[in-house]
């Protein structure tokens, strides 16, 4: 462990508890974002670098052996995908031939990246569909990018739709008084933030990791049967189908995250720990 020297490029709502885990666990691991580190709740084993990504010379990566790409558009437009993701890794490829000490270098990219819509299984064999969002089209570009520049050093993952104890779309959706009609057959897929945590650190320190991961729990739903099931765990209404919608739509992901890694293998189980979170946490003399 004291030869791995881990960078975390990006200190958002996954990289942030990743830097965290990672120096609480002994490793020698540095946070990099672009804010000053009084910003960031970071324990005081981790390191800290302040800097731009799209500016990162060799030399401040030189005694890097692992880095992780954890980062966020500043908008959520094909441009900013493109100032970000691609950007950030076609300049990192750049200097892929000088970095000597580095081991390996890890996309967090996302299943968007598929643009299969019908249904489909999708397992880490099946080739992407060009997809139709053209910021997800650059992802994939990003992807590409970071494999031509490193090679097998590049370990891609990508995760399906990240919820968690903070990130409650689908509860918000669940407890509104009026709903939205839903599709009766529109496939979704889940990861708990938590367990996306847990996935990043191990790819990034276990000896032999594959090439490519989808960080998905292991129980694909319908939109719909989330929703119904949702709205009966808060006591509301659940959302009627949307009879214009009837093909099958949406896509089936096969997670080859090994369940050991996963404290939350269904999105029943996490959804039932975040309501129960809720309900301690209003129980709490503090709320």
């Amino acid at each position: 462990m004291s030869m791995q020297n881990l960078l975390i490029i990006g200190q958002g709502d996954i990289g942030l508890p990743l830097t965290n885990k990672l120096a609480s666990e002994g490793y020698d691991v540095t946070g990099l974002a672009r804010s000053e580190r009084h910003q960031y709740d970071l324990v005081n084993d981790a390191n800290f670098l302040q800097a731009d990504a799209l500016t990162l010379t060799a030399e401040q990566l030189q005694l890097f052996t692992h880095i992780a790409i954890i980062v966020t558009p500043d908008e959520y437009s094909t441009a900013g995908y493109h100032d970000s993701y691609l950007a950030i890794n076609q300049h990192l490829a750049t200097l892929a031939p000088v970095l000597a000490n580095l081991e390996r270098i890890i996309f967090i990219s996302s299943t968007g990246v598929y643009g299969q819509d019908n249904g489909e299984w999708i397992d880490e064999n099946t080739a992407p569909v060009t997809p139709a969002r053209a910021a997800s089209k650059v992802i994939l570009q990003a992807e590409q990018a970071l494999q031509q520049g490193f090679g097998k050093k590049a370990i891609i993952v990508r995760p399906s739709g990240i919820y968690g104890r903070e990130r409650l779309m689908q509860l918000r959706k669940a407890r509104a008084p009026q709903k939205e009609p839903v599709a009766a057959s529109h496939w979704s897929n889940r990861i708990m933030d938590r367990d996306l945590v847990t996935i990043i650190a191990n790819v990034l320190t276990k000896e032999t990791p594959k090439s490519l991961y989808i960080a998905t729990d292991y129980r694909p739903v319908t939109t719909l049967e989330l929703g119904v099931w949702l709205s009966e765990q808060v006591g509301e209404v659940p959302p009627a189908i949307d009879d214009k919608k009837t093909p099958v739509t949406g896509k089936r992901l096969h997670s080859n995250i090994p369940l050991a890694w996963l404290d939350y293998a269904d999105w029943q189980t996490g959804y039932r720990d975040i309501l129960d979170y809720q309900t301690l946490s209003h129980q709490s003399p503090d709320h």
